[in-house]
C-alpha cells in the first residue's frame, strides 16, 4: 500500500507541511504559514487545517517544540501554557479524520538528518533551541538540552534562541554557538553534530569538521520515520 503522509513542523514563528510518498520524498512543496500568536491550541490547529485542506494524504506527522508523551504535549517553552497536557494527537486525528502521530520537532529533524553511525546529537536553532539524541539511529526521546544551565548563568536557550540573536547581534551569537559547540562535544563525545533551524542561515564562523549544517526540509523529511515500525 502506497500511503502518503502530511508531516508538519510546529515551530514559534512559522507552521510547515509537506506531503511525503511512502518512500519520504516529497509530493508537493512545502507550504508554510506564520503561526498565530498567542499560539494557543485551537488556533494552531486552525492553521494546520488550512494547510492541509487542499492536500491528499493517508496519515499524519507532526513535530512540536516541546515534550511529548502518548501524544500528549507536556511542555511547550516557545508556544502557550495552554499546551501542557494538551492530547494533540487525538485532537488533531479528530479534526483531520486520519491518524497522527506526535514527537518532539527536533527528534523529528533529527529522524530525517542522522545517518545512523554511533552518538550523533542533533541541536535546533529557532525561536528556542531544539535537541536530540541518537545512538546507532535510535531516538533518546525528550532531551530538552535548550533549557539546561549554559554559561553565566543562563541556559543554552537563552544564549542562543531568537531573542538573544535579536538582542545582541550576529557576532556574539556565533561565539557562542562555537563555545556551545566545545561544550556539547565535551558533554556528549559526539561523533557528529547536525544543527538545524531556521537561524541557521546566520551562522558566520567556520564549524568543526564533525558539525554538519542540514537544511530546514530535514524537520519536515523526518515524518516518514515515525511510521516505520
Amino acid at each position: 500500500m502506497h500511503l502518503q503522509t502530511l508531516t508538519v513542523d510546529i515551530g514559534g514563528s512559522g507552521i510547515k507541511v509537506m506531503v511525503l510518498d511512502a518512500a519520504g520524498n516529497p509530493v508537493v512543496d512545502r507550504d508554510r504559514r506564520e503561526t498565530p500568536q498567542p499560539a494557543k491550541p485551537e488556533a494552531v490547529i486552525d492553521v494546520v487545517l488550512q494547510l492541509a485542506a487542499d492536500k491528499t494524504f493517508d496519515r499524519v506527522s507532526v513535530g512540536f517544540p516541546g515534550v511529548i508523551k502518548q501524544g500528549v504535549t507536556m511542555t511547550a517553552a516557545n508556544l502557550d501554557l495552554d499546551w501542557i497536557g494538551f492530547d494533540l494527537a487525538d485532537t488533531l486525528s479528530h479534526r483531520l479524520g486520519k491518524p497522527v502521530r506526535v514527537i518532539n520537532d527536533a527528534d523529528m529533524q533529527g529522524l530525517g538528518a542522522v545517518s545512523g553511525q554511533g552518538v550523533e546529537l542533533v541541536i535546533t536553532l529557532g525561536t528556542g533551541l531544539g535537541s536530540a539524541l541518537f545512538l546507532n539511529g535510535v531516538l533518546i526521546p525528550n532531551l530538552e538540552l535548550g533549557h539546561h544551565e549554559f554559561r553565566k548563568g543562563q541556559t543554552y536557550e537563552e544564549q542562543l534562541g531568537r531573542a538573544a540573536l535579536d538582542r545582541d547581534g550576529k557576532k556574539k551569537w556565533n561565539d557562542r554557538l562555537l563555545k556551545a559547540i566545545a561544550s556539547l562535544q565535551n558533554l556528549f563525545n559526539y561523533d557528529t553534530l547536525y544543527i538545524g533551524g531556521g537561524n541557521t542561515k546566520h551562522i558566520m564562523v567556520e564549524l568543526p569538521a564533525n558539525v554538519r549544517v542540514v537544511p530546514n526540509v530535514s524537520g519536515l523529511l523526518g515524518g516518514i520515520a515515525l511510521w516505520r515500525d
